[in-house]
């Protein structure tokens, strides 16, 4: 059971010599949120492996005490940083695909386009927070409740693609839905690969055009 020991400035020093989370009993002098993002953005650019503790607390500029009274451990805290990705990035992105009023073809460019732009902001880390996170799994490094919501985001997309080309009116009129699961497949193929090639520095405009490309490959002319 966790332990909470009220002291005051000494707390850091006694979680370092005791590993027990130390707790002030005064009033945070953090927003969570604001912290939360911080947090986001560190795993954004080195992913779970690579993000230590001290980059985690130095970025949401709080201590290693206040950051496990608030939010948990390492993990604890990369799934509910993963959760806010997902639901403040991601989640945006797949709403365009449904959005009324809007032909099939230029949802899925809006879609695309959407993410493509997100990947190459220079206001966050390049490329994508889940593609690089998820392409750390193979290392068995990832512990198994940042694992399991790592894979759960893995499939969301493929789901909502595959959904997509099958039930929408206008892609069964298309014949798309024949292929719905191999379609939905391309999509996030590419989406995968615009990521990493965000991360690696290639120009917005030359992944926009891969969009055109993926389009005319599943017959939406």
């Amino acid at each position: 059971m966790t332990q909470t020991i009220p002291v005051g400035t000494i707390q850091e020093k006694l979680y370092i010599q005791t590993g027990v989370i130390v707790v002030s009993g005064r009033k945070k002098s953090f927003d969570e949120d604001t912290a939360l993002n911080a947090a986001m953005a560190v795993f954004w650019q080195k992913g779970y492996v690579g993000a230590t503790l001290m980059d985690l607390t130095t970025r949401m500029g709080i201590n290693k005490p206040s950051m496990y009274s608030a939010f948990g451990n390492k993990e604890a805290l990369f799934v509910k940083a993963t959760q806010c990705y997902i639901d403040t990035k991601m989640k945006p992105h797949m709403a365009l695909l449904l959005e009324e009023g809007v032909a099939f073809k230029q949802r899925l460019k809006n879609h695309m386009l959407s993410i493509v732009s997100m990947q190459c902001d220079p206001q966050h880390a390049m490329g994508c927070y889940l593609a690089l996170c998820q392409s750390e799994l193979i290392s068995g490094d990832i512990p198994e409740q940042a694992e399991q919501i790592l894979k759960e985001a893995d499939l969301m997309p493929s789901k909502l693609y595959t959904e997509l080309f099958k039930n929408d009116a206008e892609s069964i009129a298309l014949g798309l839905n024949k292929n719905a699961e191999s379609n939905g497949l391309s999509i996030y193929t590419l989406l995968k690969g615009t990521a990493a090639m965000a991360r690696s520095g290639i120009d917005k405009s030359q992944l926009e055009y891969s969009i055109d490309s993926i389009i005319a490959g599943i017959s939406l002319h």
